[in-house]
């Protein structure tokens, strides 16, 4: 009786462990990392912040292999596979904490993000997909103070809970369909005018087709839909509005484009 019931309780706390850490590869954990909500307006600033980053590596490799539509050139980050290993290297030395401001934890995780993103093409390149990739967003592997973050952890567990849904269109998945990666490194000094400018292009841009009575959105706003939110309360049409150039009526009808995961390559 005691053997089964050691047995069972083994069989129970694999379980727990195995759901905990699927919890955390999917996203739904952050991974032990701190996740500080913005409030009220972002501004850009350095100066209430325990550290400034040094992003400047990142962003002579984006300003190098990034053309202006937001296209990568990876055989050419291939080239410079050593430069973009030094930049994470000294991400990885860091150790993000309550001591930093929301602005500099933006900036790493978003920056993080994108760069683990382009190293995980250059290890497989080429590719037609990153979802042709092993476990791309699942499995431990941008590195931050001894510990191995993954891509959806960093995603959802992290940036999600900022309460900043702009950051939907700084984070760049490698593909057709995302938005285009920009040809700088975010940075605490610029995070409220950059996020800004990302969002107003993407939104304005050929991943959506917006007129006064119907828009046909990227998939986007459909994967996250408790994400847009105005006045405290979800409302994707309101949201658009902020940065449209064409406005959207209330009872505007809203279907979504097929999500194109091919490679975002020059």
């Amino acid at each position: 009786m005691r053997y089964f019931t050691y047995t069972m309780l083994l069989a129970f706390a694999l379980v727990t462990l195995q759901s905990c850490n699927l919890l955390s590869a999917a996203g739904v954990s952050s991974q032990g990392q701190p996740t500080k909500e913005v409030t009220g307006n972002l501004t850009s600033t350095t100066a209430n912040s325990a550290v400034n980053i040094d992003h400047s590596q990142w962003t002579t490799l984006l300003k190098k292999h990034v053309d202006s539509e937001g296209m990568v050139d990876y055989k050419g980050f291939q080239k410079d596979e050593k430069m973009l290993d030094a930049y994470l290297d000294m991400l990885a030395t860091k150790d993000p904490n309550n001591d930093w401001s929301v602005q500099e934890l933006l900036a790493f995780y978003i920056n993080l993000y994108n760069a683990q993103t382009v190293k995980l093409i250059v290890e497989n390149y080429p590719t037609k997909s990153i979802k042709d990739l092993d476990s791309p967003w699942t499995k431990g592997r941008a590195r931050v103070d001894g510990r191995e973050l993954s891509l959806g952890g960093i995603e959802n567990g992290i940036l999600r809970k900022m309460n900043e849904p702009r950051i939907h269109f700084a984070i760049n998945c490698a593909s057709i369909s995302c938005p285009k990666l920009l040809d700088e490194a975010y940075t605490a000094s610029k995070i409220n005018e950059q996020l800004e400018k990302v969002t107003v292009d993407f939104i304005n841009g050929d991943k959506n087709d917006i007129s006064a009575n119907e828009a046909e959105l990227s998939s986007i706003f459909k994967f996250y839909p408790d994400d847009w939110k105005v006045d405290g309360k979800v409302n994707i049409t309101k949201y658009i509005n902020q940065y449209s150039t064409t406005k959207l009526n209330p009872s505007a009808d809203l279907t979504y484009k097929e999500y194109d995961w091919g490679l975002n390559e020059q």
